[in-house]
């Protein structure tokens, strides 16, 4: 068998088994538009970038309060850039930087948020309160 027939083998041996660190940094959550999150804001607005709340409900003042939990991720550039270092990194390391792109990729999941956001009658933001950022 040639040397050219063997590296082949080889590349395509690493390039299979490899790349989980590669998928789980495209697969990371994407970047929410938190600057959202401020007075006169309509609801429909979070509705659509953040999905249902987690919790709402009407109390004794009157007002809707909702409280929204997420996971705040990355952009796609930084995602595909991220994915793009560790392809790189596994074809020049013949596959071992998965030992250390994997654990990294799993620390780096993005950071866990929640909001309680009370409205006024007309359904636009009149307090903010930031609950939780990891």
């Amino acid at each position: 068998m040639s040397n050219f027939l063997k590296v082949l083998i080889t590349f395509a041996f690493i390039t299979c088994i490899s790349g989980c660190a590669v998928f789980m940094a495209a697969d990371q959550p994407d970047k929410k538009d938190v600057e959202l999150f401020k007075v006169g804001t309509p609801r429909s607005m979070l509705l659509a970038e953040f999905g249902l709340p987690t919790v709402t409900e009407v109390r004794e003042d009157g007002k809707k309060y909702e409280i929204y939990s997420f996971t705040q991720g990355y952009s796609k550039g930084a995602k595909a850039g991220r994915a793009v270092l560790h392809r790189t990194a596994d074809v020049l390391t013949l596959g071992l930087w998965e030992v250390i792109g994997t654990p990294a990729e799993s620390a780096f999941d993005g950071n866990k948020m929640a909001y309680e956001v009370r409205y006024n009658s007309s359904d636009l933001i009149d307090q903010v309160v930031l609950l939780k950022r990891k």
